[in-house]
């Protein structure tokens, strides 16, 4: 009885190839994130349908009056990255951070009186790379496209000296210069593989209660 050949079979070579293009595909997507060229970087689009972390404000009347970042900040990690912290528990060389800036709008809602989003007024990056920062702290490096009076966006942008943002990030960022500890998001998601995804079960809401129920 002859055995009839598939037609996969029948053509090995031209499988692997297929196979190792997907694989490179696959494996320099991540640097498909952000494009660095002559030492600056491109500005990001897309960031909005990455992984939304949180969204911090540290609001003028809590200041007195002087907020060194009176806006709320919108911040988005890569899908890499996310993955790469959700299983590891560390940001991955190539983890890109979006922080979106977001004046305060109105005070008063139907909810009640608090702080309501208002107009986008900037936006910043967060890089973390050896390949281009291999000098700095923890190879992080930060950036803006904000122009001073907040009205525009830059096509590209500089790194900020290492001392103006990476002493503050050093001396009191939980994880790896980035303030995991207020971002829910990234702290339950720390190295809790798919229970990261969302959707709580008695695991993940311990995580959150016993936290607090020891203080």
């Amino acid at each position: 009885m002859r055995i009839r050949m598939s037609k996969l079979a029948r053509y090995p070579l031209a499988i692997a190839a297929g196979l190792l293009v997907q694989l490179t595909s696959t494996s320099v997507m991540a640097g498909e994130y952000y494009t660095i060229k002559d030492g600056e970087l491109q500005r990001p689009t897309g960031y909005r349908e990455w992984v939304y972390v949180g969204t911090p404000l540290t609001p003028n009347e809590l200041n007195d009056g002087k907020a060194a970042f009176p806006e709320f900040h919108n911040v988005y990690i890569d899908p890499e990255s996310w993955a790469h912290w959700k299983k590891t528990g560390e940001f991955r060389d190539g983890t890109i951070l979006m922080k979106e800036l977001i004046s305060v709008g109105t005070k008063t809602a139907v909810s009640g009186k608090g702080y309501f989003m208002g107009e986008f007024v900037g936006l910043e990056a967060t890089i973390k790379s050896k390949q281009h920062f291999r000098d700095e702290p923890g190879n992080w490096a930060y950036y803006s496209f904000s122009s001073k009076d907040h009205k525009t966006l830059s096509e590209t942008a500089k790194p900020f000296p290492a001392a103006a943002c990476n002493a503050c990030h050093a001396g009191a960022a939980k994880d790896d210069f980035v303030f995991t500890q207020f971002y829910p998001v990234l702290s339950a998601g720390k190295g809790a593989g798919e229970k990261a995804s969302g959707g709580f079960d008695a695991d993940l809401m311990n995580h959150y209660v016993e936290p607090q129920a020891k203080k």
